[in-house]
């Protein structure tokens, strides 16, 4: 299995545990190792690029800067 196919296996199993409405960080990341059986320290690094890429997307989202949307302006 590829690193990339791992790390969405492993987003998705995180995502999944989050819906579910699991709020403990270290419960999360041990159902995650109990079910697909991966090491601990992969699953806090796939959780940590997840909080990165989230807290990245939450910045754009909460700009006050207006972006142009005609590159004319």
């Amino acid at each position: 299995m590829n690193k990339t196919n791992l790390t969405s296996i492993i987003t998705a199993c995180i995502e999944q545990y989050l819906e579910k409405g699991l709020t403990d960080k270290d419960e999360i990341f041990q159902k995650v190792v109990d079910e697909l059986g991966v090491p601990r320290p992969i699953v806090r690094r796939v959780a940590r690029d997840m909080r990165i890429d989230m807290l990245r997307k939450i910045k754009i989202l909460q700009s006050e800067i207006p972006l142009p949307s005609d590159p004319t302006e």
